[in-house]
């Protein structure tokens, strides 16, 4: 009963076929693998939790990709084809809606090759894995801080620099202006800053204090893991 319901659809005498062990030991040892990558990947530095997340899923899902292919020219060029949809999304889209695109794709990828038990077992095991990592911070400890990103538009007669400095020390742990760029066709100055809130509740007051520095400001604060507010 366990062979025909991990045996597929479509598979023939010429098909190789996979076991159901040999299945749940690539997809875990992948999964271990992306632990590993995560933990490499966040040393000494930051990450948002969805990129940690997606990160962790991504081999186990390319492992899956490539079992089911297995060889098979034809369908390589399909599912190239069908993963190329995921930049439609991605410039919108935070890592953690990338990832359960991949995931999503890869499920469809499985069941429209004929093995439907697989992909079953594939869902029920990625969908935990990304309930738990989204659970668990997969990140060092913050102490309950909040990571944002603050975009802040200012006239292009206005000296940017050091003028933000004292609110920014004043409300966060740490920050960094991490791009400077022109808008409007050079008339205004957008500016980038990657910061710690030392208290999250203090946002508004956060704002407010920096629009005292010039009235004709325009500013967005956002949540590195998903854009939570625009302010």
């Amino acid at each position: 009963m366990l062979d025909t319901f991990f045996r597929g659809l479509f598979d023939t005498t010429l098909t190789n076929t996979i076991a159901p062990a040999d299945f749940l030991l690539c997809v875990g040892v992948s999964l271990l693998l992306g632990l590993l990558l995560c933990g490499m990947a966040v040393w000494r530095s930051r990450f948002s939790r969805s990129l940690i997340v997606t990160l962790a899923i991504l081999p186990a899902v390319v492992c899956v990709v490539i079992m089911m292919v297995n060889g098979n020219v034809g369908t390589g060029v399909a599912v190239a084809g069908a993963f190329n949809l995921v930049r439609f999304r991605s410039a919108p889209g935070s890592a953690r809606e990338i990832g359960a695109l991949f995931v999503a794709m890869g499920t469809g990828l499985i069941t429209g090759m004929g093995y439907l038990g697989y992909g079953f077992l594939f869902t029920l095991i990625l969908g935990a894995a990304m309930m738990l990592y989204n659970a668990v911070s997969l990140r060092p400890g913050t102490g309950g801080v909040t990571e944002c990103t603050l975009h802040i538009t200012i006239p292009e007669d206005l000296d940017y620099a050091g003028v933000f400095d004292p609110v920014l020390a004043k409300y966060t742990r740490r920050y960094s202006l991490a791009q400077v760029k022109t808008t409007n066709m050079g008339s205004l100055f957008k500016l980038t800053y990657d910061l710690t809130l030392k208290d999250p509740a203090q946002q508004k007051s956060f704002i407010d204090q920096l629009r005292l520095r010039n009235g004709n400001l325009e500013i967005s604060l956002g949540h590195q893991d998903n854009a939570v507010a625009t302010l």
